[in-house]
């Protein structure tokens, strides 16, 4: 049976020279894309998307126009043996698999496609006898409409230089290469302008501490006092004395460095200079840092009480130079007004240049951390229960949710308390907002019971961007989602009975002003399970970081 225009033979041929051998995958492929392109209407300039990456891209490749190379043809690995043709404008065509179903008929395909047969004992070629045979007779075919994010094509968009590797790669991959950022597939650097080997030190000589009596110190020294204090007991160009001779001593510093043996020229830093160059790149808004610096380090600290946001990318690409570092608290957490919450420095005493050049390329295009201010918010609460409606069981929501507003200075706006019922909610929650409720926080009715339509009045009320069920426990059936000026923080029922949930962790972005999405959400997930302490020491504790 014929492969479109090329008898079976031939398209043999083709395979193996293009291919490196004539793989039954490819041969099959072969019928599966000339089942496609008879499906489509006469004259369709179309475009492929296949499932897999083995074989089928290749008969693609073969018998269209489609290639990775031109953006015609994308690669989605479902792990199915399936493309689709499609219309590159309006995304109407058909998909196009291997039916399992019809491989009865075929003992050889059968035992070869789902691998029921060890490669050394299949019959080569009675498989490929019964692929010429079966031909299109294998497949299935449906027609398909793919997703509009298929239609474009997509583009690289900003070029930046890796200030790593310096080759150019997308700007959207972030402030480094993805190679340099450990996605690359080498045991080694080679073939990039990376220099690994350790450079050498800028003619550093230690003398006897008796000997720099009179000449000063090149850099910080630390005393350390075991389970007492760790503190700079000498600073960087502080002159040193006879009576500091013995102290030194006791610190362990037979030998130490001092200002005028050392000349590091233009290729070297000192730590303190490099460190007071990566705390004025690293801060944004809201953000102050302590000079000098002492060992080569800087802290930083909040201004005001506010939300710690930090850019994750730009901190592990930073930290992927070596001989630099910075570690922080997790981002999104609250940081209290003058309190520290992160540090960077330079390792050794002089950083090369060529390091310290490419640690500052990281953070040309804008500051690491910013503090967002936690603004209070008038708040509206709504509570939803036909049971606490109608005084069969107290309600307990109220209090737990006014106590965890206030705490960041929110002033309950009104309160209401409705039963099950979709108007209901609707009326009372349109009620709150016109109110002046610019938070407005409802409770319960969020799971799967008939009864819970809580988020059918709110979406009657007015609801949009909402955001409905998140990757915390407790607190998995949360919605977030905004109601004219007013942002919406659905709690469900869980918050009853845990002392911590979704809602600690949401309500600061919230009075922060943040954007939430689907993706931020997806991000809470590492850390989102909480442990139920008996003794619930949150926010000092691993839930939400």
């Amino acid at each position: 049976m014929n492969i479109g225009k090329y008898t079976f033979d031939e398209y043999v041929i083709m395979a193996a020279a293009f291919h490196g051998n004539p793989a039954p995958g490819l041969l099959i492929g072969g019928y599966m894309v000339e089942l496609a392109k008879s499906a489509l209407p006469e004259g369709t300039i179309f475009d492929a998307v296949v499932e897999t990456p083995k074989c089928l891209p290749d008969a693609i490749q073969l018998l269209t126009l489609c290639s990775f190379g031109n953006g015609w043809m994308k690669s989605v690995n479902l792990g199915r043996y399936a493309l689709a043709l499609y219309d590159k404008y309006t995304g109407e065509g058909v998909r196009v698999w291997i039916d399992t179903a019809k491989l009865s008929m075929w003992p050889e395909i059968r035992a070869w496609f789902l691998k029921l047969r060890p490669k050394r004992e299949q019959n080569r070629e009675r498989l490929v006898d019964e692929i010429r045979r079966a031909g299109p007779s294998l497949c299935g075919i449906a027609p398909v409409t793919v997703s509009e994010s298929f239609l474009k094509k997509g583009g690289m968009g900003a070029i930046a230089v890796c200030p790593l590797c310096g080759e150019a790669y997308p700007a959207a991959d972030g402030g480094m290469c993805r190679g340099c950022s450990g996605e690359h597939p080498y045991l080694t650097d080679a073939g990039t302008d990376m220099d690994m080997t350790p450079p050498a030190e800028p003619g550093l000589r230690a003398i006897p501490t008796a000997q720099a009596v009179g000449r000063r110190a090149l850099h910080d020294m630390t005393r350390v006092v075991p389970g007492e204090s760790k503190d700079p007991a000498y600073l960087a160009g502080q002159l040193l004395t006879a009576g500091d001779v013995c102290r030194l001593h006791t610190m362990g510093r037979e030998r130490v460095f001092v200002m005028d043996d050392v000349d590091p020229g233009l290729s070297w830093i000192h730590e303190n200079e490099a460190a007071l160059a990566f705390a004025r790149a690293m801060a944004g808004e809201g953000v102050t840092f302590e000079e000098p610096p002492k060992e080569g380090k800087i802290n930083f600290r909040a201004e005001k009480e506010g939300l710690l946001l930090l850019d994750r990318k730009k901190l592990r690409a930073f930290n992927l130079v070596e001989d630099v570092m910075c570690a922080s608290r997790q981002g999104f957490l609250p940081v209290e007004g003058g309190k520290r919450f992160a540090a960077c420095r330079a390792i050794p005493l002089y950083l090369a240049r060529t390091r310290f050049d490419r640690a500052m390329a990281v953070l040309e295009d804008g500051p690491l951390f910013s503090i967002a201010p936690i603004k209070p918010l008038p708040t509206g609460i709504l509570v939803t229960g036909t049971e606490v409606f109608k005084g069969l069981v107290q309600d307990k929501f109220i209090p737990i949710v006014k106590s965890k507003v206030e705490k960041f200075g929110c002033e309950v706006s009104g309160t209401a308390v409705v039963p099950d019922d979709m108007e209901a909610i609707a009326r009372a929650a349109a009620d709150l907002v016109a109110d002046g409720a610019r938070l407005l926080v409802t409770t319960a009715g969020l799971s799967v019971d008939p009864d819970d339509v809580t988020r059918k009045g709110l979406f009657k009320a007015g609801l949009t961007d909402a955001l409905y069920g998140a990757p915390v426990l407790p607190g998995a059936m949360t919605l977030i989602g905004r109601m004219g000026q007013a942002r919406v923080l659905g709690v469900p029922a869980c918050a009853l009975y845990y002392q911590v949930t979704a809602l600690d962790l949401l309500l600061p972005r919230l009075l922060a002003g943040l954007d939430i999405t689907r993706s931020d959400l997806a991000d809470m997930a590492e850390g989102g399970f909480c442990l139920t302490c008996k003794t619930c020491t949150f926010p000092k504790c691993p839930f939400g970081k």
